[in-house]
């Protein structure tokens, strides 16, 4: 987006706690806090301007974020078609589609230029605390997602049994877990960075950015080092990598 329309501010609708990795990456201009239970559509969004030049449904396949986009009144509501109905404007939703083929294909079909492969972010200014260590984040949203805690400790022992810095990062909530792995893997406390809350990102960025490998699951974490070019291994659960890889 910030390539096909460089004239344009972008704003970002999204839960307030990414704010820090709004102002951290410069992606977007700014952070429209967007505030739902769980992954729910909100039931209003805090827009106080004029009717924005170009909204863009990045949720899904609507109808709930479409017509949360539309009470906007936009001039060009970017959208996938909805389901069963094929004279509807917009392209086609392929359930069976990498996400990031999918949403650039909307883009493209809109007629905003969007490469896939162009996902790399720039390396945060704020430098490591631990550079060149291994990263373990054996967190993950649902639980199906998240690979035993005994088997990433049993990573971090051998990892550090073979001479390498291993850090276990946590988001909010996974402090506990982190620090099961840190204590079956036989690593210091201090190996454990994050937990009570979430990292501030900047950091998490600079230990992602300069670690010399990150193990994950299917987490925010895994896409982050796909996005500053950092080596990964990557654990799946229920989704396919070929979907969400």
């Amino acid at each position: 987006m910030r390539s096909a329309l460089p004239g344009h501010e972008l704003v970002l609708a999204a839960p307030e706690r990414l704010a820090d990795a709004v102002r951290a990456l410069g992606t977007v201009d700014r952070l429209l806090p967007a505030h739902a239970p769980g992954r729910a559509v909100p039931a209003a969004l805090p827009w106080s301007g004029p009717p924005p030049d170009i909204a863009v449904d990045l949720h899904g396949c609507g109808p709930p974020s479409r017509m949360l986009l539309a009470d906007l009144r936009p001039r060009r509501l970017l959208v996938f078609a909805p389901p069963g109905r094929p004279q509807a404007p917009g392209p086609r939703w392929r359930p069976d589609e990498h996400e990031r083929d999918r949403w650039c294909r909307m883009l493209r079909w809109y007629g905003l230029h969007a490469d896939p492969d162009d996902l790399a972010l720039p390396l945060p200014d704020e430098p490591s605390p631990a550079p060149g260590a291994v990263v373990l984040h054996p967190g993950a949203d649902a639980p199906a997602r998240r690979w035993p805690a005994e088997r990433f400790a049993a990573v971090g022992r051998a990892l550090a049994r073979d001479g390498h810095r291993v850090v276990v990062v946590a988001g909010r909530g996974e402090g506990p877990l982190a620090r099961r792995v840190a204590a079956y893997a036989g690593l210091a406390p201090d190996a454990v960075a994050g937990g009570e809350r979430d990292l501030p990102f900047g950091r998490l960025a600079a230990l992602v950015a300069h670690a010399r490998c990150v193990v994950a699951g299917d987490s925010g974490v895994a896409h982050l080092a796909s996005a500053l070019r950092t080596p990964s291994v990557v654990l799946f659960g229920p989704v396919a990598p070929r979907l969400w890889g």
